[in-house]
């Protein structure tokens, strides 16, 4: 991924490591569901990626269901990992690229993912590498926003200038169609909407902010932008205060999940085909 965009990312998230965890409800919910999607999994992985890690909820929880796996912590921001270490001091925490993984080809069992993708600004370059590292039957689970996530922030902003003040977040048939352009098989996408409330849209933005979302709060005040647009934003949003005075903010959340890519020269029969040559017989 482009160098300069991968060191905005991780000052970005930098910034926001000491404060992270007070200001992340939709992380902590996604993470849950995300979880819970493993629970049909009939697999005893002995190596776990959690990529995105942050401040290492997932990969406490990682440690704590498959407790004879070695579970690595893998983010770009240095002091996200400094509070991994602490909520998750059974894994071993790294600082590195989604897009270029120190680890060896096939040598995954499971690898998980909650809301990272959404900041790659390559993501066939890291489902690319999800699909080196995994061996072929391990299997992938991600989560990340589609397209409506911030809808009314984004509309809010559209009235007011064309500029593009909050991220473009891939939709769910651009995720499945990565995942199988990469080689990785047999993937399986749903979405689920998620809208949280605020007193103003301010806090709202102080929310953003407090998560690292830098791309999200790239409207907000400042010099060169003028504080006149943001005003008219702020007008624009009152169109959706809800009945009781709070206002939406709405969430798309895209959940995938896939399975390592075959070795090469593999043939894949469906059944339907099999089937129709035995009655040939």
């Amino acid at each position: 991924m482009n160098p300069d965009y991968l060191e905005k990312v991780s000052q970005s998230f930098d910034r926001a490591a000491s404060t992270y965890e007070q200001w992340t409800p939709i992380q902590k919910l996604i993470g849950t569901d995300l979880l819970e999607r493993l629970q049909w999994l009939k697999m005893s992985p002995q190596n776990i990626l959690d990529v995105g890690a942050g401040t290492g909820r997932l990969s406490h929880i990682l440690n704590k269901q498959y407790k004879q796996a070695n579970v690595y912590s893998i983010d770009i921001a240095p002091n996200m990992l400094k509070q991994a270490r602490q909520h998750a001091p059974l894994s071993q925490h790294i600082c590195a690229d989604a897009a270029q993984l120190p680890f060896a080809d096939h040598s995954i069992d499971l690898l998980v993912s909650n809301l990272m993708l959404q900041w790659c600004n390559d993501v066939v370059a890291v489902f690319a590498e999800f699909a080196r590292v995994l061996k072929p039957d391990g299997a992938l689970f991600f989560s990340t926003f589609g397209p409506d996530t911030l809808k009314e922030l984004r509309q809010s902003w559209a009235s007011v200038d064309n500029a593009q003040h909050v991220n473009h977040f891939w939709d769910m048939h651009e995720y499945g169609d990565a995942l199988l352009h990469v080689g990785l098989t047999n993937p399986v996408m749903d979405v689920e909407r998620f809208q949280f409330s605020y007193q103003d849209v301010h806090s709202l933005m102080k929310e953003l902010k407090g998560m690292g979302a830098h791309n999200v709060t790239a409207g907000r005040p400042h010099a060169l932008m003028g504080k006149g647009k943001f005003k008219m934003m702020l007008a624009a949003y009152e169109e959706y205060r809800l009945a009781d005075g709070l206002f939406p903010a709405t969430y798309e959340v895209i959940y995938g999940h896939a399975w390592g890519k075959k070795p090469s020269g593999t043939v894949m029969i469906p059944i339907s085909e099999i089937k129709r040559n035995t009655d040939k017989l």
